[in-house]
C-alpha cells in the first residue's frame, strides 16, 4: 500500500436512545454528545434513535463548525431516528424502510412506530466513493420466546440486499448501527456471509474497550438488570461493518468504545457504548488480488451459505405460519362479531315486525351493544388487513429466498466433490510383501 496514496478515516457510532420525555437525561446527554463530538475529530458519525428532529437540529447547529454536510432520515411515525454528520460532502443519500417491523399494538415496545430502515449516504473521500449505510433493526426482548425473530431475519435479508445491490459502484462500503443481533445469531451470518462484510472489532488488533467488545454492559445505569443479568457482563449488538472493492483496499487500524459513565458526569452518553473505527482507504492497483464473491468462491463458503439460508428460510416459514394463524383467528373474531351484532338487530327488530307489541329491548344497552360490536368488527377487520400484510411479506421473502438457494445449489454443482482417501487393497499388501 503507498502511504501517499491512503487516506485515513475515523467513523462513530452510537445508538443515543433520545426518546423525548421517556428516556433518562435526554436533554443533557444530548448535549453531552454533542460536546464530544466537537472534540473528537470522526470523519463521519453514524447516529440512532435520534427520534426528534428538534435533537437532530441541535446536533446540526453544534457540529456546524465541524461537520458541515449531514442528512437526517424521515421514515414512520416518530422517524427513522437515523442521521448522519460528515466532513466529506454527501454526493446523495436513500432511505429503504423494512416490510416488517414489530406490531402496531405492541405499543410498549414502540418498534413499529419508529420506521425502522437503512439509511445511504454516498461520501466522496479523496478520490475514492463510499457508501456508508447506518441502520436500527428490531430489538430482542426476550431471547428464549423471540417473537420477532422472523422480523428481523427479513429485515437482515432486506438488509444486505439492499447493500448488494446498492453498492455496485462503491469503492468502499462502512455499515453502522445497532443490529439488535449477537455476533452468531442467524440474521449477522446471513448479512456478512451475503455482503463480505468484515466485523471491525475481530479485523483490528488494537482494541480498546470491554471485552469481548460488549456494547451493551451490566454497569449501564439507564439498563434494567433482568435484561442483561442472562449475558453475565452483557451482550454485544452494536456494529461497525467494513469491505472494500477490487478499486480501493480498506484496512481497520483500531477500535475502541466508550467504557461506562463520562468522566465527571454521572452516567453516560446512553444505554449503549458508542463505537470508534480508524480506517486505512488507498487505491489498489490493477493487479491486485482482490477475489470477488460472483467470480472467485470456494466451495466450502458456497455451502456454508446454503446451511445459513435454509435456517434462515425455516425461520421465516414458522413466521409465515404464525401470521396464518393469527389472520385466521381475526377473521374468525371478526365473524363472530358480525354474528353478535346480526342477532342484536334481528331482536331489535322483533317490535317492528309485530305491530303493537312493546319494545323490550332497553334502549341504553342495545347502543352499547352496538358500539361493542362495531368496535370488535373494526378492531378485528384492521388486524386481518395487517396480518395480511405481514404474511404477503414474509412469503415474498421466503420466495426470494428460494430463489436464491437455487442459484446457490446450480453454483455448487461447479464445485467438484472432495474425495476421501482410499486405503490400500488387501491385494495391493500382498503384492508389496512378495
Amino acid at each position: 500500500m503507498d502511504r501517499k496514496d491512503s487516506v485515513s478515516i475515523r467513523v462513530f457510532s452510537l445508538n443515543c436512545w433520545g426518546v423525548r420525555y421517556l428516556s433518562k437525561h435526554c436533554t443533557q446527554r444530548y448535549a453531552m454528545i454533542g460536546d464530544m463530538l466537537l472534540q473528537e475529530e470522526h470523519d463521519v458519525i453514524l447516529l440512532q434513535e435520534v427520534w426528534s428532529e428538534k435533537d437532530y437540529l441541535f446536533l446540526r447547529k453544534k457540529l456546524a463548525s465541524s461537520h458541515v454536510h449531514s442528512h437526517y432520515f424521515k421514515s414512520g411515525v416518530f422517524g427513522s431516528g437515523l442521521a448522519i454528520f460528515s466532513k466529506h460532502r454527501i454526493q446523495d443519500t436513500l432511505l429503504y424502510r423494512y416490510s416488517l417491523n414489530g406490531y402496531p399494538y405492541m405499543a410498549h415496545h414502540g418498534d413499529w412506530f419508529g420506521g425502522k430502515a437503512v439509511g445511504l449516504a454516498v461520501v466522496n473521500i479523496g478520490a475514492l466513493t463510499a457508501n456508508f449505510y447506518l441502520t436500527h433493526l428490531h430489538a430482542e426482548y426476550c431471547r428464549e420466546r423471540d417473537a420477532y425473530l422472523p422480523h428481523r431475519v427479513v429485515q437482515a435479508w432486506e438488509l444486505q440486499q439492499f447493500i448488494r445491490h446498492t453498492s455496485a459502484g462503491a469503492d468502499v462500503v462502512v455499515l453502522g448501527g445497532d443490529l439488535n443481533m449477537h455476533p452468531q445469531d442467524l440474521g449477522n451470518r446471513l448479512l456478512t456471509s451475503y455482503t463480505e462484510l468484515r466485523d471491525a472489532y475481530g479485523e483490528t488488533d488494537n482494541f480498546d474497550g470491554y471485552e469481548d467488545g460488549l456494547t451493551l454492559i451490566l454497569e449501564n445505569p439507564f439498563i434494567s438488570p433482568k435484561v442483561i443479568a442472562p449475558f453475565q457482563k452483557g451482550i454485544r449488538i452494536d456494529y461497525i461493518l467494513f469491505k472494500g472493492s477490487c478499486n480501493a483496499n480498506i484496512q481497520c487500524v483500531s477500535m475502541r468504545t466508550t467504557k461506562g459513565s463520562v468522566p465527571g458526569q454521572p452516567f453516560p452518553y446512553s444505554d449503549h457504548e458508542a463505537l470508534t473505527a480508524e480506517f486505512t482507504l488507498a487505491p489498489r492497483e490493477a493487479s491486485g488480488d482482490f477475489r470477488s464473491s460472483s467470480r472467485d468462491c470456494a466451495g466450502g463458503d458456497v455451502a456454508r451459505l446454503v446451511d445459513i439460508l435454509t435456517e434462515a428460510r425455516t425461520e421465516v416459514k414458522v413466521g409465515v405460519h404464525c401470521a396464518e394463524r393469527m389472520r385466521y383467528t381475526a377473521a374468525r373474531t371478526a365473524a363472530m362479531g358480525l354474528a353478535l351484532l346480526l342477532l342484536e338487530l334481528a331482536i331489535a327488530a322483533v317490535p317492528w315486525l309485530t305491530m303493537g307489541a312493546e319494545q323490550t329491548f332497553p334502549l341504553t344497552s342495545f347502543y352499547l351493544l352496538v358500539a361493542l360490536c362495531l368496535s370488535i368488527l373494526l378492531c378485528t377487520s384492521l388486524l386481518y388487513i395487517f396480518y395480511t400484510m405481514e404474511l404477503k411479506s414474509l412469503q415474498g421473502t421466503e420466495d426470494q429466498m428460494r430463489l436464491a438457494m437455487g442459484s446457490l445449489q446450480e453454483k455448487l454443482k461447479g464445485f467438484p466433490v472432495a474425495k476421501t482417501p482410499e486405503g490400500p487393497k488387501p491385494g495391493d499388501v500382498l503384492r508389496a510383501e512378495e
